[in-house]
């Protein structure tokens, strides 16, 4: 069987046994290095997806291969019954490097994000407010995840519509609005939830303003503030927690996408007032904080948090800024982001250009019809 015919039989298979809620595009990918990606066919795409802003060290990373390799040859899976070093190691690491307290590990963004709003509720709950202070406050444009819970927090209508009914006592306020946040902010509102920087949105940064107001109106109002990092966190905007520049800490934050290099993985961050409300029982999972998942992880938020590293991705993310300026195009409306999340906005649907750059050996990735986004590995350099 030629090559060809290979990519061909997979592509088939996906589209006769996979549910069809992803378009994929007609090559399959094999193996990566750095930052290129290559398909079965031995072509070559420079990646500035990175598996949706996951893989900070791109591919191949030989640290990470070599914790892979000798995590394999000891514990896969204990569940959460059981102690192991690795993940009493991260957590441990995560708070030493962050405002929290303690840590809860889960397996995916948006159960991070679930988490977070239990944590939030129990927390009212404790205080005796059981019923009259179960508001969640979230924002125009965000995403927060696809679960029932999450996408009840990710105020756009093709995601809702066909799931409905959802979470109620969602209020949707609008991003960088301090009046409409103090409008809907009050005694009823159990938390507010806010990415610092908004991925799936269009790449739209927080204000520290709006941010501090936030801040300022949960303390008011004895309300949990939830920072979403899953993905503009662990260093892609040019300091190891997005939120550092606003100088405004949260009583949550929730991580995920490239904490373990690729390998699925959650986190949620709390102050210890949060953490004591939390009883054994209360929350839980099977696969979460696994010793091999969390030993990678622990390669990938040392290698991350680096000053050197860091200091690459503000040059780099600098440089990307400035080259994507000198496209003098009309259909270009606006660039913004920080770090090495970029958003490029254009008066037309980016999907051809998408589309487009698979020809040319290049993947990209949209954050809604008209935005081009950019989230290359961290290890990105001037020459790409």
């Amino acid at each position: 069987m030629t090559t060809t015919d290979l990519t061909d039989h997979i592509i088939e298979l996906e589209q006769d046994y996979l549910v069809q809620t992803y378009k994929r595009p007609p090559f399959v990918l094999s193996h990566g290095e750095g930052a290129y990606l290559y398909d079965m066919e031995g072509k070559k795409y420079l990646d500035m997806v990175a598996g949706i802003a996951v893989n900070a060290l791109g591919y191949a990373d030989p640290d990470v291969t070599q914790a892979l390799q000798q995590a394999a040859g000891g514990l896969i899976h204990v569940s959460n019954l059981y102690n192991t070093a690795p993940h009493a190691e991260l957590a441990a690491a995560l708070v030493e490097k962050s405002f929290a307290d303690r840590v809860f590990f889960s397996n995916s963004g948006a159960e991070a994000n679930e988490g977070a709003i239990k944590f939030a509720r129990k927390m009212a709950y404790s205080k005796g407010f059981a019923e009259q202070k179960t508001q969640i406050v979230c924002f125009s444009h965000a995403f927060h995840g696809r679960t029932i819970g999450t996408v009840s927090l990710t105020p756009k209508e093709k995601y809702q519509k066909p799931f409905k009914p959802l979470m109620q006592n969602v209020i949707v306020s609008e991003f960088n609005d301090i009046e409409a946040a103090k409008n809907v902010i009050g005694t009823q509102t159990a938390a507010v939830i806010i990415e610092p920087i908004q991925g799936e949105g269009g790449i739209h940064a927080a204000t520290a303003q709006f941010l501090q107001t936030l801040r300022d109106l949960c303390d008011q109002y004895d309300a949990v503030l939830i920072f979403d990092e899953v993905q503009c966190g662990m260093g892609r905007t040019g300091t190891l927690w997005a939120h550092e520049v606003s100088g405004v800490t949260p009583d949550i934050m929730t991580l995920a996408k490239p904490l373990a290099g690729g390998l699925p993985i959650g986190a949620i961050l709390v102050t210890q007032e949060i953490a004591d409300v939390m009883q054994p029982g209360d929350h839980g999972s099977t696969f979460a904080g696994g010793p091999l998942v969390t030993s990678i992880a622990k390669v990938v938020l040392d290698k991350v948090s680096q000053p050197d590293f860091i200091a690459h991705v503000n040059e780099i993310g600098d440089y990307f800024m400035e080259r994507l300026s000198e496209i003098n195009s009309p259909l270009i409306t606006e660039i913004r982001g920080r770090g090495l999340m970029i958003g490029l906005e254009m008066t037309v649907d980016v999907n051809p250009l998408v589309a487009k750059g698979y020809e040319q050996g290049v993947l990209m990735v949209n954050a809604g019809e008209n935005v081009m986004r950019f989230v290359p590995p961290l290890i990105i350099e001037k020459q790409h």
